[in-house]
């Protein structure tokens, strides 16, 4: 697992805030242990990331899925601004996504290219995008899962 990681309130937030959103369990058990929940998310069979607030919003998660699929290690990662996950092309579509789920509160069903760490392409697809809304409605950035690259 990765040693420079987010908070077990954190993690604990990414996967309530996804249930309440969409009505659907982000994995098929939400463990009360935190180690457990850690294991899960880390472990699932699809990508998960998220990001913060900042105004340059810069990841603060990914499992071990999405490492996998960025070609980076978590301390890489959580130094990656969001918006260079994406082609320079794509960049336009990727905030117009994101601006509709600050208004909607979720997205699913996108697609887009992402870029790894080495310059290799590769597609999401049917990816759902969300934010990080806590139980009072406060907003901490946003997530996403995708289980379809190429």
């Amino acid at each position: 697992m990765p040693s420079s990681k987010p908070s077990d309130a954190v993690l604990r937030l990414i996967v309530e805030s996804y249930q309440r959103l969409t009505g659907k369990p982000l994995i098929p058990i939400v463990p009360s242990d935190a180690v457990e929940l850690r294991a899960a998310l880390w472990t699932a069979p699809y990508a998960i990331v998220a990001h913060g607030t900042e105004d340059d919003p810069i990841f603060f998660y990914g499992n071990r899925a999405a490492l996998q699929w960025f070609e980076m290690t978590a301390e890489e990662f959580a130094q990656l601004p969001s918006r260079l996950s994406a082609e320079p092309l794509a960049q336009e579509a990727r905030v117009k996504l994101l601006e509709k789920v600050a208004q909607q509160g979720y997205v699913d069903g996108y697609s887009g290219m992402r870029i790894a760490k080495s310059g290799r392409r590769f597609m999401i697809t049917d990816a759902t995008v969300w934010n990080l809304l806590d139980e009072t409605g406060q907003y901490h950035g946003q997530a996403a899962i995708f289980s379809s690259a190429t």
